[in-house]
């Protein structure tokens, strides 16, 4: 008869880390969702050896207090839910409470964090999932978080890692997602002590486009935005001009309530609506934001959070898809305009509110259609 072991807490810490950390690209996609969770206008994300040897992760958010520092690093312990009714209205990016500890679990993990009203910060060292120190140091207001030598404890984990650009290359579409996700927040992403891009947080999603995309694409984008009261859904963001098709759907971004995801619904609503205007085999351009009531949307289906599930499944694929074909229906030829012609920084608002990105996106909207920037089709 075979004995049942009772697994000690280093061995479960690493297999629960398997769920949550599968690549560099992960950590970073947890460090930098708790980033903006803390109300960061800055964040930057840095990386060495593919995020194999080092992340680094500043934000100038709210930061953590000292005395919860050791908490941040438990297993289910968060600050986004205390309770599971919580889960019903999730609007923060992470809430599982797993990814600091996960992190810890299998790499060389410090955080570095200061509140407004202390005077100086804190340093908090774990290794392996052990506390190895912490100490005052001075610090600006935000928190840091320093990963290093990720999965040196577990080196079968390790050995499946593709080569470091592959990784690179995985932590730079991670970074462009969550800049489209969050126009709102300036982001700064660094490779190997190279800026790869840097986005003004302004709320401009046509400038980001521009940024991580180039000029040519941002010239064939057409601004849309579509509401539905009864279904308590807003899509807004650009769609791509049917002439200006991709071979795959690697330019199809989506984001719920502001979060990046993968959804064949979507995907597949948006296709429906370019039929007719696109040749077969060929994809549409996509940049689009849906805002939801947060109890239509399931963001607890997956660990990493990328999966969601719908309500009134049926009803937003009908809109969607019909909303984009009569966009495309009603639209003529669009003027080729660069970014530099239409979207002058001087002219853009000094102040736009940070939270609220479908009200950004509407002025800088009311601001193209006023420069003439944009032909705006109902």
């Amino acid at each position: 008869m075979q004995k049942i072991n009772i697994l000690d807490h280093s061995t479960i810490d690493k297999i629960a880390a398997g769920e949550v950390v599968e690549r560099p690209a992960s950590v970073v996609k947890e460090l930098t969702e708790n980033s903006m969770d803390s109300g960061a206008h800055i964040i930057t994300v840095e990386i060495k050896g593919g995020g194999i040897s080092l992340i680094r992760v500043t934000d100038d958010g709210c930061g953590i207090d000292r005395s919860q520092l050791e908490n941040a690093f438990m297993r289910h312990a968060t600050s986004k839910i205390s309770r599971a009714e919580d889960l019903a209205d999730v609007m923060t990016m992470g809430f599982r409470g797993e990814a600091i500890a996960s992190i810890a679990a299998v790499s060389r993990t410090e955080m570095i964090s200061k509140v407004p009203e202390d005077m100086t910060g804190m340093s908090y060292a774990v290794e392996g999932g052990v506390h190895t120190g912490s100490e005052d140091v001075g610090a600006p207001d935000g928190t840091t978080v320093i990963v290093r030598d990720l999965f040196y404890n577990t080196l079968p984990r390790r050995k499946f890692l593709k080569k470091e650009q592959t990784e690179a290359s995985y932590v730079a579409d991670l970074m462009e997602r969550l800049a489209l996700s969050r126009p709102d927040i300036s982001f700064k992403y660094i490779q190997n002590n190279m800026l790869k891009f840097q986005t003004s947080g302004d709320g401009d999603l046509r400038e980001i486009i521009y940024r991580i995309y180039g000029r040519d694409l941002s010239q064939h984008i057409l601004p849309v935005r579509f509401c539905d009261e009864e279904l308590k859904l807003t899509v807004f963001g650009y769609i791509g001009d049917p002439a200006y098709s991709r071979a795959s759907r690697d330019l199809e971004s989506f984001f719920v309530n502001n979060r990046s995801i993968e959804s064949k619904l979507i995907s597949r609503a948006v296709e429906e609506g370019y039929l007719g205007f696109l040749m077969q085999h060929k994809f549409p351009v996509a940049v689009l934001h849906i805002m939801i009531d947060t109890s239509m949307v399931d963001v607890n289906v997956h660990p990493s959070k990328r999966e969601i599930r719908l309500s009134h499944q049926n009803e937003i694929f009908d809109f969607i898809s019909k909303s984009i074909h009569d966009k495309l229906s009603g639209t003529e030829e669009v003027p080729d305009v660069s970014l530099e012609e239409g979207h002058k920084q001087d002219d853009r608002p000094p102040e736009l509110p940070k939270r609220d990105i479908a009200e950004s996106y509407e002025k800088n909207l009311a601001m193209e259609s006023a420069m003439g920037s944009v032909q705006t089709v109902n």
